[in-house]
């Protein structure tokens, strides 16, 4: 199993869970797919895009299970990057944690290898 990670407001994922979907963050709908990380990617994900931001939340999916929505394509740095051509299911979620940040003002990660359930 290979995991994918949504870094996301913790607000806008507990809306998801109780409407039973998420569509995404605004960022998402505006380019038409939902943004995703892969293990090795979402570390400088956070720092580049969620710097210094509290009350966030990572979610860990299983890309395989995502199906052919799941297209791994080039970003502007030349990286390929998971995107989603679709909607979450919150409760497909392998897991759900805080991601709080720390005391130098970066995000605390939980494991990313799967070993956390």
């Amino acid at each position: 199993m290979a995991l994918v990670f949504k870094i996301v407001p913790a607000a806008l994922w507990r809306a998801a869970e109780r409407a039973g979907i998420f569509t995404g963050a605004s960022v998402d709908r505006r380019d038409g797919f939902i943004h995703l990380s892969s293990a090795a990617q979402v570390v400088e994900t956070a720092a580049r895009h969620f710097a210094g931001q509290a009350d966030l939340l990572l979610a860990a999916f299983d890309g395989i299970a995502l199906g052919p929505a799941l297209q791994w394509e080039e970003s502007h740095g030349g990286a390929l990057f998971p995107h989603l051509y679709g909607a979450l299911e919150p409760r497909a979620a392998r897991w759900v944690r805080l991601l709080p940040l720390g005391a130098d003002g970066k995000h605390v990660f939980p494991p990313l290898d799967g070993t956390e359930k």
